[in-house]
């Protein structure tokens, strides 16, 4: 007989310890599909100085999917320079890029920052700076 799959909580009603013990992503460095983005800061310092952050994925129903990152100083919203998705080899930036609609609020129980836009977001690499980018529905 199968056990059945245990619920997550929504992000809305987790604790900080909850956010803690979630899983992080199978490999640092394939991309992350999400709706939003949970800010975790550390006690960690970072090479920077400054204190490391970790970050949890959320679905669109605001569902946890995993913590993505741990060792990063920094969180680039659309990359780095905020240029959003480019192609590194032909070093062509893009002359536009269209507005995302990003917004910052704060969890009512755990107290911790969410970060979203009007659509999906991509997480990158857990490198020492995180970049996420958004797309428009």
């Amino acid at each position: 007989m199968k056990k059945p799959k245990k619920t997550r909580k929504h992000v809305n009603e987790m604790s900080r310890k909850e956010f803690d013990a979630l899983p992080y992503r199978k490999s640092w460095d394939k991309a992350v599909k999400c709706r939003s983005l949970v800010i975790l800061p550390t006690r960690r310092k970072h090479d920077s100085g400054y204190r490391a952050m970790d970050f949890v994925a959320a679905k669109q129903d605001g569902q946890p999917i995993c913590r993505v990152s741990g060792c990063s100083d920094v969180l680039n919203i659309d990359g780095i320079g905020g240029y959003g998705k480019w192609d590194a080899l032909t070093e062509q930036l893009p002359r536009h890029i269209e507005p995302k609609g990003w917004s910052i609020d704060c969890l009512p129980k755990s107290g911790l920052l969410r970060i979203f836009c009007d659509g999906e977001m991509e997480v990158g690499s857990a490198l020492s700076s995180l970049s996420v980018y958004g797309s428009r529905r």
